[in-house]
């Protein structure tokens, strides 16, 4: 299983970004959640927002996550702020939560 992440970059505070995520190597009915999570320098790994519960508090109404087709994820990002940075990884969870897949990563950058 791989999961392409795109989309990141660095804006000004009060920008936008769009994050992608690609899953390849699993069928559709083997997908049970898919979601992003973030890792600030020296932070823990945290939930940004997943398709089946939503948005982090942190994040609610500056971020949407959305789904294109089966395989395919975003997150809209607007609003952003110098705290928003961090590496964004793109996850997958399997239908029957035996196993879990992380993408490769994209650095979104802040600055204020």
């Amino acid at each position: 299983v791989q999961l392409q992440a795109s989309g990141g970059g660095s804006v000004q505070a009060g920008g936008s970004l769009r994050l992608s995520c690609v899953a390849s190597g699993i069928i559709t009915s083997n997908i049970g959640s898919m979601g992003w999570y973030r890792q600030a320098p020296g932070k823990q790994r945290e939930l940004v927002a997943d398709i089946s519960s939503g948005v982090a508090d942190s994040v609610k109404g500056r971020f949407t996550i959305s789904r294109g087709n089966s395989k395919t994820l975003y997150l809209q990002m607007n609003s952003l702020k110098p705290e928003d940075t961090a590496v964004y990884y793109c996850n997958c969870k399997t239908y029957s939560g035996n196993s879990e897949y992380w993408g490769q990563g994209t650095q979104v950058t802040v600055s204020s």
